[in-house]
């Protein structure tokens, strides 16, 4: 079997992180609420335990959507500072002034 890409991992996480997102919403809540016993606090814990890992939204790393590189990423455009600064030399990035780089 062929090894997944990074980027190809990150990618299934996001389609777990949207297929699991209310499901692990509503265990947390009944984790953290205060007005349920300890064991029935307890069982929501453990039900959150079951689901996947890469259901958690904290595993998703954030990836230039142009290389899939994960360091030096901009969030508002995302992509990371090579490809910004490519783009923005080619002048493919509206609003984007070329200062001195």
């Amino acid at each position: 079997m062929a090894k997944k890409s990074s980027v190809e991992k990150n990618k299934t996480r996001e389609r777990l992180v949207s297929k699991y997102a209310a499901k692990r919403a509503k265990l947390k809540a009944l984790a953290n609420d205060e007005s349920l016993s300890l064991e029935e606090r307890f069982k929501a814990r453990l039900k959150l335990a079951e689901l996947p890992r890469n259901s958690a939204s904290v595993r998703i790393r954030n990836r230039c959507e142009v290389t899939g590189r994960p360091r030096g990423y901009y969030r508002k455009l995302k992509m990371s500072r090579i490809s910004l600064r490519e783009l923005g030399n080619m002048g493919k990035i509206p609003g984007l002034v070329k200062s001195s780089w």
